[in-house]
C-alpha cells in the first residue's frame, strides 16, 4: 500500500481528539528524543522546539477564531498555555531549560485527548 493510500485511510477513520493525540504524541517523541541528545544535536532540538513551538500556534490560532466551538474560558487557557510555550520554547533554545516543563504539558493535553466521553 502507498503512502498516499495509508495516510488517507487514516483521515478517513481518525476522528478529530485521535489526529490531534497522534500529532501531540509525534511531537512529544520528538521533543523527549532531542531532550535526550541535548546540546550534541543542536539543529534537532531546534527542529523539535519549533515544531512543538507551531503546534501550539496552530492551535491558539484556531482557538482565536470566532468559528471555534470550545467554551470561552478553555480557549482561552490554550492560547496562555501557547504563549507560554514560546517564551519557554526560547529558554530551552537559548540557554538550555530542560524540556520537561514542555514534555509534561504535552503529555497532559495527551491525557485529556485520550479520555472517552462518560456513558
Amino acid at each position: 500500500m502507498s503512502l498516499q493510500a495509508y495516510q488517507k485511510t487514516q483521515r478517513n477513520t481518525e476522528n478529530t481528539k485521535e489526529t490531534e493525540y497522534r500529532l501531540f504524541a509525534q511531537v512529544t517523541h520528538a521533543l523527549i528524543e532531542a531532550g535526550k541528545k541535548g546540546r550534541a544535536d543542536v539543529a534537532g532540538l531546534i527542529d523539535a522546539l519549533d515544531w512543538n513551538r507551531r503546534l501550539w500556534s496552530t492551535l491558539a490560532t484556531d482557538c482565536a477564531g470566532s468559528a471555534n466551538q470550545l467554551p470561552p474560558p478553555v480557549r482561552a487557557q490554550i492560547i496562555s498555555i501557547s504563549l507560554w510555550v514560546s517564551r519557554y520554547s526560547s529558554e530551552a533554545a537559548q540557554k538550555g531549560a530542560s524540556l520537561e516543563p514542555l514534555i509534561d504539558v504535552n503529555k497532559s493535553i495527551m491525557a485529556g485527548l485520550s479520555q472517552r466521553p462518560a456513558a
